[in-house]
């Protein structure tokens, strides 16, 4: 067995692990780069084996840093199935092409305003590359099991998102396990993942993996927040994931609105993709916590503006509103028209939920930059600029080894992905200090070569 570590890999974006076992090369997990240019550029390089040597894709989960590469692997070759569960075909169809849709606006827009080095600005992919990659995914259920050659095929419930899965794969050389994006046992709205498979070899995320959640902290600064701004005649902006955080931020709101905690500014949902997946997030209620009248509260609660002259309208509105538009690093998307019309304004505020990635605005805006760029303008930031704490769906330091010791097996190699540097080295230090085990922070490329293991596999 051969792991190959093409993404994730000392960051928490780009997810790729090429696993060569039982003579298939399977790529789990396909993902986009996003945050620092380094990073961003790597997206244009060659795929480091033909994308047509590649017999499966398998998706942990439908966020773009984990799926977002997939239209360009299917456009230079890869011709085989993508597996992925139910929920995450849904979210995907919606997810690829609007990311091919904003690679083609921001090529069309930097050769318009020239603000591109490159003559013309070419889009990474299309929207019809991403139709065209969409056709490749097949659905496979929770505990599902699926041949793909000799390799079986796992899908666990993982929390995080709908339809995240930890993913076995049982080869003729041993079990390894990918924790894809491990989900919160006291998530607001998702139920916790499953215990930790029994396996050989494990690859496990750190992005929290220096830290602890504040589990009651969303609610409470936002409580404090909203009576603020809305005082002083201003209005909220919340750069949001279109998928799994708009929705956690929308129960936020409505449980504080039903408490008659805040004043009852208007809610605007500002993306169509966010409103696409709050109608999937519906469809999918078993796999959350929400019953169906709180599913039905929460979605109900926000106007939605699909289009882009009822987005251009919120602006003329007269009171204080509440506006959540992706995307949540502020990488792209209308909340960067939103960030340029209310940053300078000292009565707003920006609210960043969640995990900002190294090089993106929304991690420029949280280390309390005075000015940053749109759209090739330098836009002064006079809000108030507030990190929510507490609603990230992924688990922490202390969540992260509870679901490590969840199964009493010790797997023979452990591997630390999908996290800054820091945040690696100080899981892997806990795991060597507490639980003994031979744990490696792997670096972009490196290839561990495992040999046949035998012992705790069970397939």
């Amino acid at each position: 067995m051969k792991v190959t570590f093409l993404g994730a890999a000392g960051t928490v974006t780009g997810s790729k692990y090429l696993v060569e076992a039982g003579g298939q090369r399977i790529l789990v997990d396909c993902g986009l780069y996003q945050g620092f240019k380094q990073l961003r550029l790597r997206n244009w390089d060659k795929f480091p084996i033909p994308p047509a040597s590649i017999d499966a894709v398998v998706l942990t989960h439908a966020h773009i840093d984990h799926t977002g590469y997939l239209p360009v692997l299917v456009r230079d070759g890869f011709g085989g199935p993508v597996y992925c569960t139910p929920p995450t075909d849904a979210l995907s169809q919606i997810l690829l092409p609007d990311a091919g849709f904003l690679e083609e606006r921001d090529a069309e827009r930097a050769n318009r305003y020239g603000y591109s080095k490159h003559r013309p600005a070419l889009p990474l992919f299309t929207e019809a590359d991403a139709r065209v990659a969409l056709t490749r995914l097949q659905t496979v259920d929770y505990e599902q099991r699926v041949a793909i050659g000799d390799v079986g095929l796992t899908f666990h419930y993982g929390g995080h998102l709908l339809g995240a899965a930890i993913v076995s794969l049982a080869t003729p050389s041993g079990h390894i396990v990918f924790s894809g994006d491990l989900g919160r046992n006291d998530d607001a709205i998702m139920r916790p993942p499953v215990k930790r498979p029994v396996c050989d070899v494990l690859v496990v995320e750190s992005t929290y993996g220096d830290r602890l959640h504040d589990e009651a902290a969303a609610q409470e600064q936002l409580a404090e927040l909203l009576p603020r701004v809305a005082g002083r005649g201003g209005s909220v902006l919340i750069p949001s994931f279109a998928v799994g955080r708009s929705q956690t931020l929308l129960y936020h709101l409505q449980q504080l609105y039903e408490a008659g905690r805040v004043p009852r500014m208007p809610v605007f949902l500002d993306s169509p993709m966010a409103i696409d997946a709050t109608a999937i997030f519906e469809r999918f209620r078993r796999e959350h916590r929400l019953s169906a009248q709180q599913t039905r509260a929460v979605c109900s609660l926000p106007r939605l503006t699909r289009t882009a002259d009822e987005s251009k309208a919120i602006a003329a509105t007269k009171v204080p509103v509440v506006i959540l538009s992706a995307s949540g690093m502020a990488t792209g998307g209308r909340v960067l028209h939103h960030l340029e019309a209310m940053a300078p304004d000292r009565r707003n505020a920006i609210v960043l939920a969640g995990f900002q990635s190294p090089g993106t605005r929304g991690a420029s805006l949280e280390a309390g930059a005075k000015e940053i760029k749109v759209h090739g303008n330098h836009v002064p930031v006079a809000a108030e600029v507030l990190a929510l704490r507490g609603v990230s769906s992924h688990a922490d330091q202390n969540g992260l080894m509870a679901w490590l010791r969840s199964e009493g097996t010790a797997p023979r190699h452990c591997f630390l992905t999908h996290g800054e540097p820091a945040a690696a080295d100080a899981l892997r230090r806990r795991i060597q200090e507490e639980l003994g085990w031979n744990c490696v922070v792997p670096a972009y490329r490196d290839a561990a070569d495992l040999q046949p293991l035998s012992g705790n596999v069970r397939t």
